[in-house]
């Protein structure tokens, strides 16, 4: 009997520690609606920092981290078309880059540029890993896009895709 309660307490003990919280929910798309686009920027970035994932980051061009870094100073002085522009040329540098082009339709948000920001996030998703944070990212970022379009029904589509991105860590003991 002893043994049998000891199980089924490490059983529940290993289940509580391998749960990740929930993190933020994504927006109604009637909210969404309402929202300014530094508000919608702000939502979809605080979804990809979960912080309970494994995320590999391959090593960058330091051409590419100049152009970053030249990108947010750009997008902190409220310029988000010369970031923009600066994050193209990074992707001339390193085509395909996931992050790049996510970060790219996190500035159409922000330029009101909903349907390139739509486009350029479902570009970073198939690049992209499909997994953790930047995958949540992508798709805040296209419902947010559909939502500010008036496709709410897609858009809930969306925001419940993003769900899927999150995945437990292993359990470890």
């Amino acid at each position: 009997m002893f043994a049998r309660l000891t199980v089924i307490f490490l059983a529940l003990l290993l289940a509580a520690c391998a749960s990740t919280p929930a993190g933020p929910a994504p927006s109604e798309p009637a909210a969404v609606a309402t929202a300014s686009p530094a508000e919608l920027v702000a939502q979809v970035r605080a979804l990809g920092e979960h912080g309970h994932e494994l995320e590999v980051q391959p090593l960058r061009d330091p051409q590419v981290e100049d152009l970053r870094a030249q990108a947010q100073a750009q997008e902190a002085a409220g310029k988000p078309k010369a970031a923009f522009d600066t994050l193209a040329r990074a992707l001339v540098i390193s085509p395909g880059d996931p992050d790049l082009l996510q970060w790219q339709a996190e500035l159409a948000l922000l330029r009101r540029a909903w349907k390139q920001a739509e486009i350029l996030a479902a570009q970073s998703f198939e690049l992209g890993p499909k997994l953790g944070g930047l995958c949540r990212r992508n798709w805040a970022t296209i419902g947010n896009a559909r939502a500010m379009r008036g496709a709410n029904e897609a858009a809930a589509v969306a925001h419940r895709q993003g769900e899927s991105c999150t995945v437990s860590p292993p359990v470890r003991m």
